[in-house]
């Protein structure tokens, strides 16, 4: 599946500023909320928007002798992120308590998974330019309840709370420490979105919260991170600093190299970084100090006394491994494999799942190479213009497939389907029946062809003397006689057909 690919070492910029060379280790937190209509242990809704406080059941709102019940769902798209990722499901796994207080956690601890984590070691395969990529290793996917959110922006003297996002069922998605740049970091996190969008266990829209990042940042000497590779000493990563709550990726490159540059203007004047938690501030370009670094042992991790460890059968798990879909990677090599495409063209035709549908729809049975041209080009093009994406589409895949079909037929010219794809984007119709009903077919006919070039020839001597001498200007022939048949002339016949008469 992955033959195509050629996995190369990471390129580590220099540090611009630095007095000597650095390194950049980046690892990474992904947090992704289960696409579920429920919650983790309760059966409050998860729906985006709600009015605030309005799905919170007793057991999120932490009553009284409440008690959590495990979501089956929520646990099968755990498995399934897993066995997307190449990882190890573990049969056994259990829920910890994590300790602390903050306003938006009635409970005063957080459900998760420290010591037996659902899912073990997998990998996302980056891709970082045609034909090259990156493998980023992870290192375990555990499952946790979300908190509430508080809002400052209401009111000058108090905050508020919601608690309708408490105890919605997140992914942690935890990557070793191999992502060595800002680019290679922003990659990665989409490749990881486009995996769990195919996969359908979240919708990864990261402007609603439902995919956040938070970022470990070091910095460390040339050959030290080889050193690490030989060891697994973190050591030799220098002191990292987490960056909480990315939501953007172009954000998290910005929040990335300016703690870069904070963290070797530090060492560079003979200090040290202290581990900590930082916020990344959008308008000033710059991370800012929120809190030390904690620990586990500063949240007093226990199990859960109120739930049994979690033990599944691996009869269950083969039978969602047999239900994933073709996830992007093979999607992309069958495309280029079986429709003759470019790297380029199938990597953006299997960037969203939808997309990909669609084009199979358009190529079906037809020409791949035309049709990625056309939905590529004149649809995605169109649609960007309209700020729309292809669920908006005026133009069904049926639609466009018929185009298509018209122009592999000769039945239209480029130019004429062009215009029927505009009929077709506006007012609707089937692009067979349009070119019946209002005389767009191309015309073949040549005997026909031939009497409208005999006509342009016959009408332009002077420019028939210019072709004589230098034929490229046969062109204008070519385009005239396109011009006085409306367009419906075959561009080829007419070619071969201006240049027989002139002797080219």
């Amino acid at each position: 599946m992955l033959d195509h690919l050629t996995f190369e070492a990471p390129k580590v910029k220099t540090i611009a500023g630095a007095k000597g060379d650095w390194e950049l280790v980046i690892g990474m937190e992904i947090h992704a909320q289960v696409a579920s209509k429920a919650k983790l242990f309760s059966g409050a809704s998860t729906t985006f928007g709600a009015e605030p406080n309005s799905n919170v059941a007793f057991v999120d709102a932490a009553m009284p002798g409440m008690l959590p019940v495990i979501n089956e769902f929520c646990v099968e798209q755990a498995v399934r992120t897993g066995l997307g990722l190449n990882a190890q499901i573990n049969l056994y796994s259990a829920f910890d308590r994590k300790n602390y207080f903050y306003p938006d956690l009635p409970q005063g601890y957080q459900i998760s998974q420290l010591y037996h984590p659902i899912v073990g070691e997998g990998e996302v395969i980056v891709d970082m330019g045609p034909g090259v990529a990156r493998r980023v290793r992870i290192e375990r996917i555990h499952l946790e309840q979300d908190a509430g959110k508080l809002i400052h922006d209401m009111d000058p003297n108090m905050s508020f709370v919601d608690l309708n996002r408490t105890g919605v069922a997140l992914m942690e998605i935890v990557s070793r420490p191999d992502i060595r740049g800002p680019e290679e970091a922003a990659a990665y996190v989409l490749k990881l979105r486009q995996i769990l969008r195919y996969l359908g266990t979240c919708d990864g829209n990261m402007q609603n919260g439902s995919l956040r990042a938070d970022v470990n940042v070091s910095v460390c000497k040339p050959g030290d991170y080889e050193r690490y590779q030989e060891t697994q000493d973190f050591g030799h990563l220098g002191t990292r600093c987490e960056i909480k709550n990315m939501n953007s990726t172009r954000f998290i490159q910005q929040a990335i190299d300016h703690e870069a540059r904070r963290q070797i203007a530090i060492l560079e004047d003979g200090g040290s970084v202290d581990q900590e938690t930082r916020l990344y501030d959008p308008d000033k370009g710059e991370t800012r100090s929120m809190r030390s670094k904690e620990e586990a042992h500063d949240y007093r991790y226990f199990p859960c006394p109120d739930l049994l460890p979690l033990e599944i059968e691996q009869a269950w798990v083969d039978d969602i491994n047999a239900s994933l879909p073709e996830l992007p990677d093979a999607k992309k090599a069958r495309f280029v494999k079986d429709f003759g495409l470019s790297e380029y063209d199938a990597d953006v035709l299997t960037a969203d799942a939808a997309n990909a549908a669609y084009f199979e729809q358009v190529a079906e049975g037809g020409d791949g190479k035309l049709a990625a041209n056309w939905v590529i080009n004149e649809l995605f093009g169109r649609l960007k213009k309209d700020d729309a994406d292809i669920t908006d589409s005026p133009v069904s895949a049926e639609q466009l497939g018929k185009i298509v079909a018209l122009i592999k037929k000769g039945d239209i010219s480029g130019k004429i389907a062009k215009d029927l794809f505009e009929i077709v984007y506006t007012e609707g119709g089937d692009p067979e029946a349009i070119v019946q009903e209002r005389g767009m077919k191309q015309v073949t006919d040549t005997g026909a062809i031939e009497a409208a070039v005999d006509e342009v020839i016959a009408g332009n001597p002077a420019q028939v003397e210019k072709a004589k001498q230098n034929p490229k200007l046969a062109g204008w022939f070519v385009g005239q006689v396109m011009k006085a048949t409306g367009g419906k002339a075959n561009p080829k016949a007419v070619d071969e057909l201006v240049k027989s008469k002139l002797g080219l």
